[in-house]
C-alpha cells in the first residue's frame, strides 16, 4: 500500500485542489446517505411521522457531537502544520494522541446522548406523536457514537496527509452495509426507526475499524502503532487550542439550528416532515461545499507550516470560486427537481412535500453563500486561528438567528416559515464578509512575520 504523505506545498494548485476535493465530496455524500437511507426507508415503509421523528433528531445530535468533532478538526490542522514544517516526530505524537482522545470523546458522548435524549427532545417541543420514535432513534444512534468519533479523527489525519481516497473507500463499504441492514431491520423485523438507527450504528462501527486499520498500515509518520498510543500533553493542548473553539462554534451554531427546529416544530408534524426531507436534500449540497472548506483548511495548513503564503492566497481564490460554483449549481438543481426528490422521502403527504419545496427555495437556491462562508472559516483555521472564526460565527450566525427568532419572527404578520428561512441568507452573507476581511489582514501579518524571521 502506498501511504506516502502528499505534498500540498508544490505543484499546480487548481488541479491539486480539485483532485483532492472530489474524494472528500464523494465521502461526505456517502456519509449523508446513512441518514438519507434512514429517511427514505422509514418514509416508504413507516410514514411521514417517522420521517419527521428521525429528522427532528438531527439538530440535537449535531448540538451534542459538534464540540467533540471540533477536536478532530484540531487534530487535522495540527498534523497539516507539522507535515508542512517537516516535523516527523510531531506528526507521530499527534496521531498517537488523537485516537485515544477520539475514544474518550465517544464514551462521554454516549453517556450524554443516551441519558439526555428524551429531555432535550421535549425542550425542543417535539410533537407528542413523534417524541417516542425520536427518543428511540437518538438513544440507539448514540450507542454507536464512539465509532463515529474514531472515524472522524482518523479521516482528519488521513486528509491532512493528503489521503482522501481511503475514507471514501471505507465509507462506501459501510454505506452499502447500512442500506442493506436498513431494509432488513425495517421490512423483515418491522423495527421502524429503531431498525435504521441500529443499522447506522453498525455501519459506523465498520467504518471506524477500517480507518484505524488503514492508519496502522501506513509507512510514514502518520502510522498508528496501538501499543504506542498515549495522550501527550503538548500535542493534546495544541489540538485543544484549535479544536475547542471549532467545537464551541459548531455547538453554538447547532443551538441556533435547534431553536429553528423548535420553531418549525410549532407548525406541526406535517411541516416538520417536509422540513426534515428538504433538509436532508440540502445536506448533499452542503456536504459538497463543506468538502471544499476541508480542502482549503488542509492546503492552507500545510502551506502555512511551510511559510508559503502566496500559495495560501491562491488556495483562498481557487476555493472560494470552486465552492460558489458548486453551491449555485447544486442548490438551484435541488429546487428545480424539488418535488420528485421530496417524493422519494415522503409518500403519504402532498402537504408535507409543499413545505419542503418552500424550504428548498429559500435555503438551497442561495446556498452558495453558506459555502463561501464555510471556506472562509476553513482558511482562518488553516492559518491556526480558531478563536476568531468562532467569535465571528457565533455573533454573525448564531446570535443573529436567535435575535431574529425572538424579534422579527415573533411579529404576527411575519410568523411564517419563509421569514424563518430568510434569517439563514442574511447570516451567511454578514459572516462571510467579516471573516474574509479578517483572513486578508491575518495573512498579511503572518507573511510579514515570516519575512522578518528569515
Amino acid at each position: 500500500m502506498n501511504s506516502k504523505t502528499a505534498d500540498m506545498t508544490h505543484g499546480p494548485m487548481l488541479k491539486q485542489i480539485i483532485l483532492y476535493t472530489i474524494p472528500i465530496i464523494l465521502t461526505g455524500i456517502l456519509q449523508l446517505l446513512f441518514n438519507a437511507a434512514d429517511l427514505v426507508v422509514v418514509g416508504q415503509y413507516c410514514g411521514s411521522i417517522s420521517v419527521g421523528a428521525v429528522g427532528a433528531t438531527g439538530p440535537v445530535i449535531n448540538l451534542i457531537t459538534n464540540l467533540f468533532i471540533g477536536f478532530s478538526v484540531g487534530s487535522g490542522v495540527s498534523v497539516a502544520h507539522a507535515i508542512g514544517a517537516g516535523k516527523g516526530e510531531e506528526v507521530r505524537r499527534i496521531v498517537r494522541t488523537s485516537i485515544p482522545l477520539a475514544f474518550v470523546c465517544g464514551i462521554i458522548l454516549t453517556i450524554v446522548g443516551v441519558s439526555g435524549a428524551e429531555f432535550i427532545l421535549k425542550l425542543m417541543d417535539t410533537p407528542e406523536n413523534a417524541l417516542k420514535l425520536s427518543t428511540v432513534y437518538m438513544k440507539i444512534y448514540f450507542c454507536g457514537i464512539t465509532s463515529s468519533m474514531l472515524y472522524n479523527f482518523g479521516a482528519a489525519i488521513l486528509r491532512a496527509a493528503g489521503d482522501t481516497r481511503s475514507p471514501l473507500i471505507h465509507l462506501t463499504v459501510a454505506g452499502i452495509v447500512n442500506v442493506v441492514l436498513n431494509l432488513f431491520f425495517v421490512i423483515v423485523f418491522k423495527m421502524n426507526v429503531a431498525g435504521v438507527a441500529l443499522a447506522t450504528a453498525i455501519s459506523q462501527t465498520l467504518s471506524a475499524i477500517l480507518i484505524v486499520r488503514t492508519l496502522m498500515k501506513r509507512n510514514d509518520d502518520c502510522k498508528l502503532v496501538l501499543k504506542e498510543m498515549h495522550i501527550y500533553a503538548r500535542q493534546f493542548l495544541k489540538i485543544l487550542r484549535i479544536g475547542f473553539p471549532a467545537g464551541i462554534q459548531g455547538s453554538l451554531f447547532s443551538i441556533s439550528n435547534v431553536l429553528i427546529q423548535s420553531s418549525v416544530n410549532s407548525f406541526g408534524s406535517v411541516a416538520m416532515s417536509g422540513n426534515a426531507a428538504a433538509g436532508n436534500i440540502e445536506g448533499f449540497v452542503y456536504t459538497a461545499m463543506n468538502s471544499v472548506s476541508q480542502s482549503a483548511l488542509n492546503f492552507t495548513g500545510q502551506n502555512h507550516g511551510a511559510n508559503k503564503f502566496d500559495r495560501v492566497k491562491k488556495t483562498a481564490f481557487i476555493s472560494l470560486g470552486f465552492v460558489f460554483a458548486i453551491g449555485l449549481i447544486m442548490g438551484v438543481s435541488a429546487y428545480i427537481f424539488s418535488r420528485p426528490l421530496l417524493s422519494i422521502y415522503i409518500s403519504d403527504s402532498k402537504e408535507a412535500i409543499e413545505y419542503g419545496v418552500v424550504r428548498l427555495l429559500y435555503i438551497a437556491v442561495p446556498y452558495c453563500l453558506c459555502g463561501i462562508m464555510d471556506v472562509s472559516t476553513g482558511l482562518l483555521r488553516g492559518l491556526g486561528s480558531s478563536i476568531l472564526p468562532m467569535i465571528i460565527t457565533v455573533a454573525g450566525v448564531c446570535g443573529f438567528r436567535v435575535l431574529w427568532i425572538y424579534t422579527i419572527f415573533r411579529i404576527p404578520e411575519y410568523h411564517s416559515l419563509e421569514t424563518l428561512y430568510i434569517s439563514y441568507i442574511i447570516s451567511w452573507t454578514m459572516t462571510f464578509a467579516v471573516q474574509i476581511t479578517i483572513f486578508a489582514v491575518l495573512l498579511k501579518i503572518k507573511k510579514k512575520k515570516a519575512m522578518k524571521s528569515v
